[in-house]
């Protein structure tokens, strides 16, 4: 199929003093259905040339305008005031939520194309018309998405997974006995109750974008870092917490937090309150409380390097098989199937 594909973000490191968690998964992701044979067409800003002068040795195709596609297929963007929200022009305005509008107004509107939305963030609302409507079909990553949504995780290469060795990570020297990379977006109320209490008792770390942090004068803030020394926070930390959203932990829905940290070896705990949280992490290391944790690094201490360590490891890798790559490229090509297949019957209907 020919897919016009709208995001907004990066497809290489990008640039540091942004957000966007999808670099970890995306790439992959749309080079999988390219591999599939289908057609992939970028209807955002090429944001790696312009941003960050990278263009990918010419990989990847960006139209600006409205070229000829069977499917579009959007990362849902929303309302963000004083960014996207502002005059075209204005400083600080981006154009994402005028270009996905646009987008919207010819596609799925005039011309009926069928449409798929991955509500990545959680942001469309429960009764948005869209949900709704016979062309299009809303996908989220959670286990326990909206009723009338599809699961689309976010992916991870089986590649990644099966070069991830056990025994290796657990050998690697770790200074840090938490760390963290992210942004403080809806997390003060987990980084409260689990993360600042063990912190104020271990050496940390956290990167990210965190701006109000007055309440926490004993937290390593460290400010943003480039997409690619992510993976060195999580390889000098034995251990992280993975503090959602509560929109996020309420339906089952896993950052890629989660394989950042287990691939470079870095033992995910995770809060009891999110969701089908055994599916994500082993049962050891679901905690309820900053003690919880306090108590959890002390005896990962006690047990670093040992064959205990290499198994807690290998345990997470193995949950990693949840977001395989290939289960979300087949889980997308069927919703474009049936979506393509119920548009066309609707439209020879009418």
């Amino acid at each position: 199929m020919k897919i016009g594909y709208s995001f907004w973000g990066f497809l290489g490191n990008g640039v540091t003093d942004t957000p966007d968690g999808g670099r970890s998964h995306r790439r992959p992701f749309i080079d999988a259905l390219i591999a599939r044979g289908h057609d992939i067409v970028f209807l955002q800003a090429d944001r790696d040339r312009l941003e960050a002068g990278d263009d990918l040795g010419g990989a990847y195709n960006f139209d600006d305008g409205t070229p000829d596609i069977e499917v579009l297929f959007l990362e849902w963007r929303w309302a963000i005031t004083g960014r996207n929200t502002t005059a075209c022009g204005t400083e600080g305005h981006t154009c994402d939520l005028h270009r996905q509008a646009q987008l919207i107004n010819h596609f799925t509107v005039r011309q009926q194309t069928p449409t798929v939305i991955w509500d990545k963030d959680r942001t469309l609302r429960a009764e948005s018309v869209w949900r709704r409507t016979a062309h299009t079909l809303v996908c989220e990553a959670a286990l326990a998405p909206t009723p009338g949504a599809r699961s689309l995780l976010f992916p991870v290469p089986e590649t990644l997974i099966a070069q991830a060795d056990p025994l290796a990570l657990a050998a690697r020297p770790r200074d840090l006995a938490l760390g963290y990379v992210g942004n403080q977006y809806d997390r003060d109320e987990p980084f409260d109750r689990f993360f600042a209490p063990a912190a104020a008792q271990v050496e940390h770390l956290v990167a990210g974008k965190w701006t109000k942090t007055d309440r926490w004068p004993h937290i390593r803030f460290v400010g943003r870092v480039p997409f690619e020394a992510v993976a060195g926070v999580y390889s000098r930390s034995l251990a992280t917490v993975l503090m959602l959203p509560e929109r996020y932990a309420a339906v089952g829905q896993m950052t890629q937090r989660i394989f950042e940290a287990v691939l470079a070896g870095c033992l995910p705990l995770a809060p009891a309150d999110i969701r089908f949280a055994d599916h994500f992490v082993p049962e050891e290391l679901i905690v309820h409380s900053g003690r919880d944790v306090i108590e959890r690094l002390s005896h990962l201490r006690r047990i670093d390097g040992t064959q205990q360590h290499v198994d807690l490891i290998a345990a997470c890798v193995d949950r990693l098989r949840l977001f395989s790559l290939t289960k979300q490229v087949d889980t997308l090509e069927s919703v474009l199937r049936g979506l393509v297949q119920t548009t066309a019957a609707n439209q020879g209907a009418a």
